[in-house]
């Protein structure tokens, strides 16, 4: 397993992207995100958030800690910073 990283997200990359989800976004950036549902119910995709803010379009069921974001359903807000795994 790859040591994790901090990764930084730029809101104005990421809109300008044309993403529907965090997910894809980090995808294409080459990090790995592991997932399984894409559509916030099984919260494997949760991710440390150590700064910024997002938003969920719609509340996910799987649960979310404080300091988590789950990228298959959040957008940026702000800039994030976040603990990544490259690939």
């Amino acid at each position: 397993m790859s040591d994790l990283i901090k990764y930084t997200v730029i809101q104005s990359e990421y809109q300008a992207s044309g993403e529907s989800c965090l997910l894809d976004y980090l995808e294409k950036k080459e990090l790995v995100v592991h997932f399984h549902c894409r559509d916030g119910y099984c919260g494997a995709c949760r991710t440390v958030l150590i700064d910024g803010q997002v938003d969920y379009p719609n509340l996910p069921l799987a649960f979310v800690r404080k300091g988590e974001i789950l990228p298959c359903c959040c957008h940026p807000t702000s800039d994030l910073t976040i603990e990544a795994e490259p690939k």
